[in-house]
């Protein structure tokens, strides 16, 4: 009789024993272990930056590395490592335009470029004519519709966030900032400061070619201020200049429908980003203007 109790309860034991592991989720820890949370306070964009080139017409209908037929009139691109599907807004720092397009092939495989665009794509962007132009490339998320984009807020910013600018070619992650208190009046900064994933072991003036340049902006100005009276546009230009004592601040005098017109110039940038970070600061001094692409040559 007592074996047969002690029958019974192993038997009931194993059986409550049974149910305990049916009923544990299949995710949880195995015993002696511990189960890592990740929990970030802040995201990241990783971002590309560096020389984009493209692909058309002698590769239509071709097998790209992913599988798929390639298409010049999709907005796809090659990459050398990031997953096929992967979306990316790619944004000329020359001209400001931007593209959303999708990894299918991988390259490109010289001259440091760190990205092949369909033709398509390098159209609106500027790429066709160029060759090549320097770019900035977000990582965005896989429902951003593909095509042409609104151009960054923040690309100066991105740009700007490069931890080593001189190479070739960079990715890095920014942190993105912080999510405003409740009837807070700006944004939080982030509190991390980008990351450096990997660069290029050449210089940007060693990889780009003397061909890329042909018919590219050759740079982009503010006009700061058109004037009737030129005497108020010199007193905008001496504000300026001290206030940007490295800048160079013009006064252009032309007649525009027929009236003088005196216009504020300052300075001759070689990115947009560049030219837009200088405008942001003139805002704060209350100086408004906008950033103009200087003439083809």
């Amino acid at each position: 009789m007592i074996l047969f109790r002690l029958f019974k309860v192993t038997v009931y034991s194993s059986f409550l024993f049974l149910l305990t592991l049916l009923s544990a989720p299949a995710h949880a820890s195995s015993p002696g272990t511990t189960k890592a949370v990740s929990t970030p306070t802040t995201s990241a964009t990783t971002v590309l930056r560096g020389r984009a080139s493209w692909y058309g017409s002698y590769f239509q209908g071709r097998k790209t590395t992913s599988g798929e037929r390639f298409n010049r009139f999709k907005y796809t691109c090659a990459h050398k490592t990031l997953p096929f599907g992967t979306r990316l807004r790619v944004t000329n720092v020359k001209n400001g335009k931007s593209v959303v397009v999708r990894v299918t092939d991988r390259g490109p495989f010289r001259h440091e470029r760190i990205i092949d665009l369909s033709e398509i794509a390098a159209r609106p962007l500027g790429i066709t004519e160029c060759g090549a132009a320097t770019v900035v490339a977000e990582v965005v998320k896989a429902d951003t519709p593909l095509g042409p984009a609104t151009t960054p807020n923040n690309l100066a910013a991105l740009f700007a966030a490069d931890p080593n600018p001189e190479a070739a070619y960079a990715t890095y992650s920014v942190p993105n900032a912080d999510d405003p208190e409740p009837n807070a009046a700006t944004p939080v900064a982030p509190t991390e400061k980008p990351a450096l994933i990997a660069a290029a072991t050449v210089s940007k003036t060693e990889a780009m070619t003397a061909n890329e340049s042909v018919n590219c902006p050759t740079g982009f100005l503010i006009q700061a201020g058109s004037f009737g009276d030129v005497a108020n546009a010199r007193q905008m230009q001496a504000r300026i200049q001290s206030l940007l004592h490295d800048v160079k601040v013009e006064l252009s005098q032309d007649l525009l429908d027929g009236r003088q017109r005196s216009r504020v110039f300052v300075g001759n940038f070689g990115e947009r980003p560049e030219a837009e970070a200088v405008r942001q600061q003139l805002r704060v001094w209350g100086i408004g203007g906008l950033v103009r692409e200087v003439a083809l040559r």
